[in-house]
Parts: C-alpha cells; structure tokens; sequence
C-alpha cells in the first residue's frame, strides 16, 4: 500500500489521548479512521468522525498510527504483531525517537514498514490549524518515510524535518526538555505576578501556558526516555549553580 493517501485509505490510530485527538481532527478528511483505546467509551470516538475499533480491527488496516506513552509502546506492538497485513506502514507519533525507533524494529514483522515522526506541536500551539507548524520525520524500515514528508507537507501544509531518531533526540533533549523543566519550576512558583509584567515575562509564561496542561507521560518521556536528556539537565544545573554561587558572593560582599 503506498503512502501518501492519495486516495482513501483506512488508517488505524492507537491511542486517543489529546494527541491522537488531534491526529484524527486533521486526518479524518483523508482517511477512514479506525480508532482504538480501550480508555475511551466508543461514543467519543465517533463523535470525532472515528470508526471504534478493536486492537485487531486497527491494526490490520494498511497505515496504522501509534499515538501511545512510550512507557505502553512495547506492550502495544506486541499485542498489534498478530494483526498487521503484510506491507502495512507503521507510525508513531512519540515525543522521543531513539527508543520508540528500538521498538518498532525489534517488536515489527519485518514486512512491515517503520516511520517514526515527532509532530513538534501540541493541542495547544495547533489551535489555529497545522499550517507552518514543524514535524520531524525518521527512516527507521522501508522506502516511505519521504512519501509520507511529501503528504505531510501538501495536505497539512506542515514543515517536515527528515532526521535520524538518535539526531532527533539530541536536539530535542535541550528544545523540549529545558521547555519543560522551566515550565515545571514556574509553575511550582506560582503564583507568579501578573499586573507588573514585562513583555519577556508575558512570553515565558505564554510558553508555559502551551505546555502546563501536557500529561504526565509527555513530561516523563521527554526527561526520562529520551537518552540525552539528563546530560542536558546536568550542565542547565551546573551552570545555575554556578551563577547562583557568583551572585551569593556579590551579596556578601555588600554585607562586607
């Protein structure tokens, strides 16, 4: 089955958490969306302009798109193995690549073809539609990881990054997760004041207003499975730590 859908094509989405909503939002005009998550009653399902499913139904479909937590990932690709139709394309959406890409390869038939993508926007950064908004798209098995760049790019007006999942990681231990380990600590602060503000304040707390309502595993998964990521977070402390030291000895020289 060739990618992209150029014509209509059955897709399956596992896992309709915020982001698998927001995948069959965008993707129900080009496809007929089967959508499994035993979490989710099927009415809501429908309501989205899914077809509910059951684990074998979406995974026997020719694309089928994995938008679970990392942390469920392998249980996933286990239970779909059985399922999948020779040929079929196999997605995920995962905020980290190295592992989910391990996974895939490991856990997949090998007739089946593997693209790992990173949608680098949320619910919140999509509210006014995709276009212009990045993704990052990564060969993992297979020759569609391009035709599925080329679909992206001309039905969702998307900015496609083709990467490999380890570079992928690598810039994202500092994009996304010093976002959100800022994000963490300000809220912890809260509250934080609001009526004297300056404009550099009003944007860091825009940014983390975008990602404050993210789920615990989006958070996890950014600093904990992503490889890079506590090397990242070992030079932001250090270098705090070390800023904080010069302005502990500023002060007690003016005490002095």
């Amino acid at each position: 089955m060739p990618f992209p859908l150029d014509t209509p094509v059955s897709v399956g989405l596992i896992g309709f958490g915020a982001f698998g909503r927001l995948v069959a939002a965008h993707l129900a005009p080009h496809a007929d969306l089967r959508v499994h998550d035993p979490f989710v009653p099927s009415g809501v399902i429908a309501e989205a302009g899914a077809v509910p499913a059951t684990l074998a139904e979406a995974a026997a479909c020719p694309v089928v798109i994995l938008a679970t937590p990392v942390s469920t990932l392998a249980a996933v690709v286990e239970g779909m193995t059985p399922h999948l139709r020779p040929g079929a394309l196999v997605l995920d959406v995962g905020s980290v690549k190295v592992r989910p890409a391990e996974i895939m390869r490991a856990g997949l038939p090998k007739d089946v073809d593997i693209v790992a993508t990173h949608p680098l926007f949320g619910p919140q950064s999509a509210r006014d539609g995709l276009r212009g908004l990045k993704i990052a798209v990564c060969p993992v098995r297979g020759e569609r990881a391009r035709r599925v760049g080329a679909f992206l790019r001309r039905a969702l007006g998307l900015t496609v990054i083709l990467t490999t999942p380890e570079a992928h990681d690598r810039e994202a231990a500092a994009v996304q997760g010093l976002t959100h380990l800022i994000a963490k600590v300000l809220v912890a602060m809260e509250p934080l004041p609001t009526r004297m503000t300056t404009r550099s304040f009003d944007l860091v707390m825009q940014a983390v207003g975008m990602v404050r309502h993210d789920a615990p595993e989006v958070y996890h998964a950014i600093e904990r499975e992503n490889p890079f990521s506590a090397e990242v977070r070992r030079r932001f402390f250090d270098l705090a730590a070390g800023m904080n030291a010069e302005l502990g000895e500023g002060d007690s020289r003016r005490e002095a």
